[in-house]
């Protein structure tokens, strides 16, 4: 899965280095190609925003910048994503969809927005990761580049993708491990009396029925 990353501010992804991502990397199975939009404006004080037409605060990321970016790593087979508040919230079913695409476009807003021209022109689809306000969408489109990569083959075991939250319409059941007795509170006693065995999740699930 190849993910292209248009944003001001690339260094914030750093946190996709390590971990589970970071591993998916190692292994050539992610790649996370992150594209400056600084890098293509052609004012000399690499300005990429300006005031709004029609007035009002704040600033907007202009278009012709955008598309510079846009137009230095684009595909005819690439999703474009707009990570945008007025987007289509993402669910887990919306993220095993993207998982199914090979090269994934996301913009980041910044500011006050993009040039809505811009949007038009080469967005497939706006995506939002709740109903609130965030500074920019580069920490919504890390969301997505993590959720949609556990789906990838080998980025994960596939038994631990079919097994846990939201995959079959159900949430996790609770987990416990060492010690077993931590503030006088002990791990349930049923849990205890069984070895383990590749049935473990259906017994738990027995167990905490009322969980799930």
């Amino acid at each position: 899965m190849r993910f292209d990353v248009l944003t001001l501010f690339p260094e914030m992804f750093n946190a996709l280095n390590v971990s589970v991502i970071g591993k998916g990397k190692q292994k050539g199975l992610i790649d996370i190609n992150l594209v400056d939009i600084r890098d293509f404006s052609k004012n000399k004080h690499k300005q990429v925003d300006d005031t709004p037409y029609g007035g009002g605060a704040g600033m907007v990321i202009k278009s012709d910048v955008v598309y510079g970016a846009f137009c230095s790593i684009k595909s005819k087979d690439a999703k474009v994503i707009y990570m945008s508040p007025q987007g289509r919230v993402l669910n887990q079913e919306k993220v095993q969809k993207l998982a199914k695409n090979k090269h994934i476009i996301l913009l980041c807003g910044h500011y006050e927005g993009i040039d809505q021209r811009l949007i038009d022109e080469i967005v497939d689809e706006e995506i939002s990761i709740g109903d609130y306000v965030l500074t920019g969408g580069e920490i919504p489109a890390m969301v997505l580049i993590d959720s949609v990569s556990r789906y990838i083959q080998g980025v994960i075991k596939e038994e631990s993708v079919q097994e846990e939250s939201f995959s079959n319409g159900l949430l996790e059941y609770p987990q416990y491990t060492r010690p077993e007795i931590f503030l006088d509170k002990k791990v349930p006693d049923v849990l205890l009396s069984r070895k383990p065995s590749r049935n473990r999740k259906m017994e738990k699930k027995e167990v905490f029925g009322k969980y799930i």
